[in-house]
C-alpha cells in the first residue's frame, strides 16, 4: 500500500497541479490535515477524513502531528492513502517530515506530489525575490525560543502566524532582536482571491483584526551591518590583499594590549552607568574577538563556529538545572555546581595547586580577590570579617614599623591584600569599589580645577586650604 502526500497549494482551486488533482479523482482512501482552505468545497473528492479535532482537541503540537501520523500510518497498512495538505509538502509542513521519517521504517513506500507553496504568492505580493536570501520559518518555533533564529540583514518570512495569541507570542522573541516601531508586513491568505496586505509596526502585530489561519509575516531586511555575519565579512576584508595593512599584519600576540586595553574601557562604561558609551565599547571588544578568529581561521587553527559552539555547549552542560533534571535551591549551589562540572571536564588533570586557575595576568587588586576566593574554598580563610580586620591593623602597623623603603613596600603590599580579602568578607568587589573611588576623586578635582579656573588663576596659585574648601563643595553638590 502506497501513502500519497499532495500539497493542494496556497488557496486558489486553479492552483492546485493538475497531477495532484488527479490524484484526488482518484483516491479511495483521502484525508486532509485541515478543512480550514479556501480551495476544499471545490475537490474533486466525494468523502475524506480532517484531522481538525485533533487540533481541537489539545494544544501540544508534538502531540497534534505525531497522532495525525500514527493514523495515517494505520490507514496505510491496508488501503492506498492520499494525504493532502495546504501549499506544498515540504514547506513549513510537520507532520510530512515526520511521515517521510517513519513510512519507510514499517514498509510503507512515500509519493510526494508537489504543490504551489505559500511562498510564491507571497513573493509576488510583496514584489521580492527569494534568492535575495530569504529566510522562510515556521512562526510556531520561533514563539518558543528567547531570541530569533534570524540573519536581520536578510528578510524573513514567517508561516503560521494564525491567530493573535500566536502573534503576541512572536513579537516579543522578535523584539529581542528587531526594533518595536520596525515596519513589518503581514500577509492574510496569500494567493487567494480575498488576499490582504498590512503594513504594521513589529509591536503592533498581534493588534490586527485581520489574522487568520493564513496569515503569516514579512520582516524586512534591518538594514545593512546590523548581523555579526556582516560584521564577521567585514574584518575578514580587512585581512585581504585588497584590505588594511595594518589589519594584514596583526597577529594574536599583536594584538594583545587592544583587548586588554578595550577591556578596561567597557568596564569604564560601566562604571559609569553610560549605556550608549556601554554599547560602543561592547563593540570594539567584539572588533578583537573576531579579529583573533579571523587570524585563527586563516592559519588553520580554528573558526568562528568553534568558538561558538564551544561556548554554547559549555552553558548547557554547566546548566543541568535549566537543561537537565538537576534540582537547585540556590545562586550559591548553581556556583558549586558550576565548578564540580568545569573540574570534570578537564579530566582530572594533575596540578599542583587549586590557585592554578587564577590567571596572572589580572589586574593585581583583582587577582588579590580571586587568590582568596579560592583559597577559601578547603577552609583558608578567616570565619568573620572582624578577624581579617584585626589582621589588616596589624600589616599597618607593620608598615609603620618598617625599617627601610623595600621592606616597607613589601609590607604595603600586604596590606592591599588584606583590603582585598576583607571586601571579599564583606561582599564586595574590591576592584569596582577603588574604580569607583578613583572616578570620584577625579570628578571632585575636576571641579576644584575649574573653581580655579573662573578664578583666571592657575590652580597652584590657591593655598590647600582654599583647596579643601572647593573639595567640600564638590562633595555637597554630589559629585
Amino acid at each position: 500500500m502506497t501513502l500519497t502526500i499532495l500539497g493542494l497549494g496556497p488557496g486558489h482551486p486553479d492552483d492546485i497541479t493538475r497531477r495532484a488533482w488527479h490524484a484526488l479523482e482518484t483516491a479511495k482512501v483521502a484525508y486532509l490535515r485541515t478543512r480550514e482552505h479556501p480551495c476544499v468545497p471545490n475537490l474533486p473528492i466525494s468523502s475524506f477524513t480532517s484531522f481538525d479535532d485533533i487540533y481541537d482537541s489539545s494544544a501540544d503540537f508534538e502531540h497534534i502531528y505525531d497522532t495525525i501520523c500514527e493514523r495515517l500510518l494505520a490507514a496505510a497498512q491496508t488501503d492506498d492513502v492520499v494525504y493532502a495538505v495546504p501549499g506544498d509538502p515540504m514547506v513549513a509542513e510537520s507532520t510530512v517530515q515526520r511521515l517521510i521519517t517513519r513510512a519507510p521504517e514499517r514498509g510503507i513506500p512515500i509519493e510526494i506530489i508537489n504543490g504551489v507553496s505559500f511562498i510564491e504568492p507571497a513573493l509576488a505580493a510583496l514584489g521580492i525575490d527569494a534568492i535575495g536570501g530569504l529566510q522562510v520559518c515556521d512562526a510556531l518555533d520561533i514563539v518558543s525560543m528567547h531570541h530569533p533564529p534570524l540573519n536581520p540583514d536578510r528578510p524573513a518570512l514567517l508561516a503560521q502566524v494564525y491567530s493573535r495569541a500566536v502573534a503576541s507570542d512572536l513579537k516579543l522573541t522578535l523584539m529581542n532582536q528587531y526594533p518595536d516601531e520596525f515596519e513589518v508586513t503581514l500577509l492574510h491568505g496569500a494567493g487567494t482571491s480575498d488576499m490582504q496586505i498590512e503594513r504594521v509596526p513589529l509591536y503592533a502585530i498581534d493588534r490586527s483584526e485581520r489574522i487568520r489561519y493564513l496569515t503569516a509575516l514579512y520582516m524586512p531586511p534591518l538594514g545593512h551591518f546590523s548581523s555579526f555575519e556582516a560584521f564577521q565579512e567585514i574584518i575578514a576584508h580587512l585581512r585581504t590583499p585588497e584590505g588594511c595593512p595594518w589589519d594584514r599584519e596583526q597577529t594574536h600576540l599583536s594584538l594583545r594590549r587592544y583587548l586588554l586595553e578595550e577591556t578596561h574601557e567597557v568596564l569604564e562604561a560601566l562604571d559609569a552607568e553610560d549605556s550608549q558609551a556601554l554599547a560602543e565599547e561592547l563593540g570594539d571588544l567584539l572588533l578583537q574577538i573576531v579579529l583573533h578568529a579571523q587570524i585563527a581561521t586563516e592559519f588553520g587553527e580554528f573558526r568562528m563556529g568553534d568558538i561558538l559552539s564551544h561556548v554554547s555547549q559549555k552553558m548547557i552542560r554547566r546548566h543541568p538545572h535549566v537543561w537537565g533534571d538537576v534540582n537547585v535551591d540556590s545562586a550559591g549551589q548553581v556556583v558549586q555546581n558550576w565548578e564540580a562540572i568545569k573540574q570534570q571536564e578537564k579530566g582530572n588533570p594533575k596540578r599542583q595547586s587549586i590557585l592554578d586557575e587564577v590567571p596572572k595576568d589580572l589586574p593585581a587588586l583583582f587577582r588579590a580577590l580571586r587568590l582568596t576566593e579560592k583559597a577559601a574554598k578547603p577552609g583558608f580563610d578567616w570565619p568573620t570579617p572582624e578577624e581579617v580586620l584585626a589582621k589588616l591593623h596589624e600589616e599597618l602597623e607593620e608598615v609603620l614599623t618598617a625599617s627601610d623603603d623595600p621592606h616597607r613596600a613589601e609590607e604595603m603590599g600586604d596590606v592591599l591584600f588584606v583590603v582585598a580579602n576583607w571586601a571579599r568578607k564583606l561582599g564586595i568587589d574590591p576592584e569596582s569599589a577603588l574604580r569607583a573611588a578613583n572616578a570620584k576623586f577625579e570628578r571632585r578635582f575636576r571641579y576644584v580645577e575649574a573653581q580655579a579656573e573662573a578664578q583666571g588663576k592657575p590652580l597652584k596659585d590657591f593655598d590647600l586650604a582654599q583647596m579643601d574648601d572647593w573639595w567640600r563643595e564638590a562633595k555637597v553638590n554630589g559629585l
